[in-house]
Protein backbone atom coordinates (compact mmCIF):
# COMPACT_ATOMS: atom_id res chain seq x y z
CA UNK A 1 0.00 0.00 0.00
CA UNK A 2 1.61 3.31 -1.15
CA UNK A 3 0.49 6.80 -0.98
CA UNK A 4 1.62 10.18 -2.98
CA UNK A 5 3.12 12.49 -0.36
CA UNK A 6 3.33 15.12 -3.78
CA UNK A 7 -0.51 14.84 -4.23
CA UNK A 8 -2.06 17.73 -2.57
CA UNK A 9 -5.18 15.56 -1.45
CA UNK A 10 -5.44 15.20 2.41
CA UNK A 11 -2.47 12.47 3.47
CA UNK A 12 -5.29 10.93 6.10
CA UNK A 13 -7.67 10.58 3.05
CA UNK A 14 -5.14 8.70 0.95
CA UNK A 15 -3.94 6.29 3.54
CA UNK A 16 -7.61 5.50 4.15
CA UNK A 17 -8.45 4.94 -0.11
CA UNK A 18 -5.09 2.39 0.03
CA UNK A 19 -6.43 0.44 2.87
CA UNK A 20 -9.93 0.53 1.52
CA UNK A 21 -8.67 -0.40 -1.65
CA UNK A 22 -6.63 -3.56 -0.07
CA UNK A 23 -9.91 -4.15 1.30
CA UNK A 24 -11.73 -4.51 -1.81
CA UNK A 25 -9.04 -6.23 -3.95
CA UNK A 26 -8.88 -8.92 -1.51
CA UNK A 27 -5.37 -8.04 0.13
CA UNK A 28 -6.80 -7.70 3.19
CA UNK A 29 -9.53 -10.49 4.25
CA UNK A 30 -11.90 -10.53 6.67
CA UNK A 31 -11.14 -10.39 10.41
CA UNK A 32 -7.51 -10.09 9.62
CA UNK A 33 -5.34 -7.54 12.05
CA UNK A 34 -4.48 -4.17 9.99
CA UNK A 35 -0.78 -3.15 10.86
CA UNK A 36 -0.16 -0.96 14.09
CA UNK A 37 -0.69 2.46 14.25
CA UNK A 38 3.58 3.01 14.45
CA UNK A 39 3.97 0.42 11.67
CA UNK A 40 0.93 2.39 9.81
CA UNK A 41 2.96 5.58 10.46
CA UNK A 42 6.21 3.96 9.15
CA UNK A 43 4.94 2.69 6.04
CA UNK A 44 3.09 5.67 4.79
CA UNK A 45 5.85 7.78 6.56
CA UNK A 46 3.60 9.87 8.24
CA UNK A 47 2.50 10.76 11.80
CA UNK A 48 0.61 8.52 14.09
CA UNK A 49 -2.29 11.30 14.25
CA UNK A 50 -2.56 11.14 10.31
CA UNK A 51 -2.97 7.09 10.64
CA UNK A 52 -5.49 7.69 13.21
CA UNK A 53 -7.62 10.47 11.19
CA UNK A 54 -7.16 7.68 8.57
CA UNK A 55 -8.40 5.20 10.07
CA UNK A 56 -11.35 6.53 11.64
CA UNK A 57 -12.62 6.95 8.11
CA UNK A 58 -12.36 3.41 7.50
CA UNK A 59 -14.41 3.06 10.93
CA UNK A 60 -16.92 5.81 9.25
CA UNK A 61 -17.22 3.60 6.10
CA UNK A 62 -17.73 0.33 8.51
CA UNK A 63 -14.48 -1.20 6.49
CA UNK A 64 -13.25 -1.35 9.75
CA UNK A 65 -13.88 -2.39 13.63
CA UNK A 66 -11.65 -1.45 16.56
CA UNK A 67 -10.92 -4.12 19.47
CA UNK A 68 -9.37 -2.99 22.59
CA UNK A 69 -6.85 -5.52 24.78
CA UNK A 70 -3.97 -7.52 24.26
CA UNK A 71 -5.89 -8.77 21.39
CA UNK A 72 -6.84 -5.56 20.32
CA UNK A 73 -6.35 -3.06 17.28
CA UNK A 74 -8.40 -2.76 13.87
CA UNK A 75 -9.55 -5.30 12.17
CA UNK A 76 -11.09 -5.91 8.97
CA UNK A 77 -14.91 -5.81 9.12
CA UNK A 78 -17.31 -8.20 7.53
CA UNK A 79 -19.96 -5.30 6.29
CA UNK A 80 -23.51 -6.99 5.46
CA UNK A 81 -26.23 -5.30 2.88
CA UNK A 82 -28.53 -4.24 5.97
CA UNK A 83 -25.40 -2.72 7.80
CA UNK A 84 -24.63 -0.61 4.57
CA UNK A 85 -28.46 0.69 4.32
CA UNK A 86 -28.24 3.37 6.71
CA UNK A 87 -25.15 5.23 4.56
CA UNK A 88 -26.55 4.34 1.32
CA UNK A 89 -30.18 5.80 2.91
CA UNK A 90 -28.08 9.05 4.19
CA UNK A 91 -26.47 9.62 0.80
CA UNK A 92 -29.05 9.21 -1.57
CA UNK A 93 -31.20 12.00 0.45
CA UNK A 94 -27.91 13.99 0.42
CA UNK A 95 -27.50 13.68 -3.39
CA UNK A 96 -31.20 14.68 -3.92
CA UNK A 97 -31.44 17.47 -1.52
CA UNK A 98 -27.87 19.27 -2.81
CA UNK A 99 -28.15 18.69 -6.17
CA UNK A 100 -31.69 19.99 -6.58
CA UNK A 101 -32.71 16.86 -8.50
CA UNK A 102 -36.27 17.60 -9.33
CA UNK A 103 -39.54 15.83 -8.41
CA UNK A 104 -40.39 14.17 -11.72
CA UNK A 105 -36.79 13.08 -12.12
CA UNK A 106 -36.52 11.83 -8.38
CA UNK A 107 -40.28 9.82 -9.30
CA UNK A 108 -39.06 8.42 -12.28
CA UNK A 109 -35.93 6.92 -10.69
CA UNK A 110 -37.92 5.41 -7.74
CA UNK A 111 -40.66 3.69 -9.34
CA UNK A 112 -38.70 2.37 -12.26
CA UNK A 113 -36.20 1.07 -9.29
CA UNK A 114 -39.34 -0.53 -7.75
CA UNK A 115 -41.25 -2.54 -10.96
CA UNK A 116 -37.99 -3.55 -11.59
CA UNK A 117 -38.41 -6.02 -8.78
CA UNK A 118 -41.98 -6.27 -8.84
CA UNK A 119 -42.06 -9.30 -10.58
CA UNK A 120 -39.57 -10.93 -8.03
CA UNK A 121 -41.24 -9.99 -5.17
CA UNK A 122 -44.44 -11.86 -6.77
CA UNK A 123 -42.90 -14.92 -7.58
CA UNK A 124 -41.21 -14.81 -3.76
CA UNK A 125 -42.64 -12.67 -1.35
CA UNK A 126 -43.46 -14.08 2.08
CA UNK A 127 -46.33 -14.47 4.28
CA UNK A 128 -44.78 -12.45 6.71
CA UNK A 129 -43.92 -9.35 3.38
CA UNK A 130 -47.29 -9.94 2.71
CA UNK A 131 -48.46 -9.51 6.17
CA UNK A 132 -46.58 -6.72 6.85
CA UNK A 133 -47.87 -4.62 3.91
CA UNK A 134 -51.29 -5.34 4.53
CA UNK A 135 -50.73 -4.44 7.93
CA UNK A 136 -49.42 -1.33 6.85
CA UNK A 137 -52.59 -0.33 4.67
CA UNK A 138 -54.58 -1.37 7.63
CA UNK A 139 -52.88 1.60 9.56
CA UNK A 140 -53.36 3.78 6.91
CA UNK A 141 -56.69 3.87 6.60
CA UNK A 142 -56.91 4.26 10.87
CA UNK A 143 -58.56 7.68 11.28
CA UNK A 144 -56.63 10.50 13.02
CA UNK A 145 -52.94 9.13 11.30
CA UNK A 146 -51.18 11.74 10.82
CA UNK A 147 -49.45 12.78 8.04
CA UNK A 148 -46.04 11.93 9.58
CA UNK A 149 -47.29 8.67 10.31
CA UNK A 150 -49.02 8.25 7.06
CA UNK A 151 -45.59 9.01 5.42
CA UNK A 152 -44.13 6.80 7.42
CA UNK A 153 -46.58 4.00 6.56
CA UNK A 154 -45.84 4.39 2.85
CA UNK A 155 -42.29 4.14 3.14
CA UNK A 156 -42.58 0.58 5.28
CA UNK A 157 -45.20 -0.62 2.61
CA UNK A 158 -42.72 -0.50 -0.45
CA UNK A 159 -39.90 -1.40 1.66
CA UNK A 160 -41.95 -4.95 2.57
CA UNK A 161 -42.41 -4.75 -1.57
CA UNK A 162 -38.69 -3.97 -2.55
CA UNK A 163 -37.67 -7.15 0.46
CA UNK A 164 -40.05 -9.58 -1.25
CA UNK A 165 -38.28 -9.86 -4.14
CA UNK A 166 -35.69 -11.52 -1.89
CA UNK A 167 -32.34 -10.14 -3.50
CA UNK A 168 -29.85 -8.72 -1.03
CA UNK A 169 -28.26 -7.21 -3.84
CA UNK A 170 -31.87 -4.98 -4.80
CA UNK A 171 -33.01 -4.53 -1.16
CA UNK A 172 -29.30 -2.87 -0.53
CA UNK A 173 -29.99 -0.65 -4.16
CA UNK A 174 -33.43 0.32 -3.59
CA UNK A 175 -32.81 1.86 0.11
CA UNK A 176 -31.66 4.92 -1.39
CA UNK A 177 -35.38 4.84 -3.42
CA UNK A 178 -37.46 3.98 -1.14
CA UNK A 179 -36.82 5.13 1.98
CA UNK A 180 -34.32 8.26 0.78
CA UNK A 181 -36.60 9.46 -2.51
CA UNK A 182 -39.94 8.41 -1.15
CA UNK A 183 -39.92 10.31 2.20
CA UNK A 184 -38.95 13.62 0.33
CA UNK A 185 -41.82 12.70 -2.35
CA UNK A 186 -43.88 12.43 0.47
CA UNK A 187 -43.04 16.24 2.17
CA UNK A 188 -44.44 17.67 -1.31
CA UNK A 189 -47.71 15.77 -1.92
CA UNK A 190 -49.02 14.94 1.32
CA UNK A 191 -51.08 18.06 1.60
CA UNK A 192 -52.83 17.40 -1.62
CA UNK A 193 -53.22 13.66 -1.47
CA UNK A 194 -56.30 11.71 -1.10
CA UNK A 195 -55.25 8.80 1.06
CA UNK A 196 -58.14 6.57 0.40
CA UNK A 197 -56.62 6.94 -3.53
CA UNK A 198 -53.28 5.95 -2.17
CA UNK A 199 -54.86 3.25 -0.09
CA UNK A 200 -56.69 1.57 -3.01
CA UNK A 201 -53.67 1.60 -4.82
CA UNK A 202 -51.52 0.03 -2.16
CA UNK A 203 -54.19 -2.68 -2.06
CA UNK A 204 -54.53 -3.50 -5.72
CA UNK A 205 -50.34 -3.39 -5.50
CA UNK A 206 -50.96 -5.89 -2.60
CA UNK A 207 -53.42 -8.06 -4.15
CA UNK A 208 -51.14 -8.11 -7.28
CA UNK A 209 -48.36 -9.28 -5.01
CA UNK A 210 -50.75 -11.92 -3.04
CA UNK A 211 -51.59 -13.11 -6.48
CA UNK A 212 -48.18 -13.77 -7.72
CA UNK A 213 -48.97 -11.90 -10.41
CA UNK A 214 -45.72 -9.59 -11.42
CA UNK A 215 -46.82 -7.81 -14.06
CA UNK A 216 -50.60 -6.86 -12.87
CA UNK A 217 -48.26 -5.50 -9.99
CA UNK A 218 -45.92 -3.63 -12.22
CA UNK A 219 -49.17 -1.48 -13.67
CA UNK A 220 -50.23 -0.89 -10.27
CA UNK A 221 -47.05 0.57 -9.33
CA UNK A 222 -47.43 2.43 -12.78
CA UNK A 223 -50.52 3.57 -11.81
CA UNK A 224 -49.19 4.75 -8.30
CA UNK A 225 -46.55 6.91 -9.91
CA UNK A 226 -48.65 8.88 -12.54
CA UNK A 227 -50.88 9.39 -9.35
CA UNK A 228 -47.68 10.96 -7.37
CA UNK A 229 -46.43 12.76 -10.50
CA UNK A 230 -50.39 14.82 -11.17
CA UNK A 231 -50.24 15.69 -7.49
CA UNK A 232 -46.61 16.82 -7.63
CA UNK A 233 -47.70 19.49 -10.49
CA UNK A 234 -50.31 20.48 -9.06
CA UNK A 235 -48.98 21.09 -5.85
CA UNK A 236 -45.81 23.08 -7.84
CA UNK A 237 -48.70 24.36 -10.16
CA UNK A 238 -50.65 26.38 -6.70
CA UNK A 239 -47.49 27.37 -5.25
CA UNK A 240 -46.64 29.09 -8.70
CA UNK A 241 -49.92 30.78 -8.77
CA UNK A 242 -49.81 31.78 -4.81
CA UNK A 243 -46.62 33.44 -5.38
CA UNK A 244 -47.51 35.61 -8.75
CA UNK A 245 -50.40 36.78 -6.81
CA UNK A 246 -47.95 37.87 -3.71
CA UNK A 247 -45.38 39.15 -6.03
CA UNK A 248 -44.73 43.21 -5.66
CA UNK A 249 -45.96 44.90 -8.36
CA UNK A 250 -42.88 46.25 -10.43
CA UNK A 251 -46.11 49.28 -11.90
CA UNK A 252 -44.24 52.60 -10.71
CA UNK A 253 -46.79 55.20 -12.04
Amino acid sequence: MKIDPTNPADLSAQIASAIRDAIVEGRLIVDERLPSEAELAEQFKVSRPTVREALKRLAAQSLIRTQRGATGGAFVARLSFEAAQAQQITTSTLLISMNAVSFATACEARYTLERACASMSAARRTADHLATMRAEIHRQSQPGLTDEAFCASDVAFHRALVDGADNPVLSYQLAGAVEGMQPLMNMITFTARDRARIIALHTDIADAIEAQDGDASAHCLEALERETQTLAQNVFAKRAASAAVHAPSSDTS
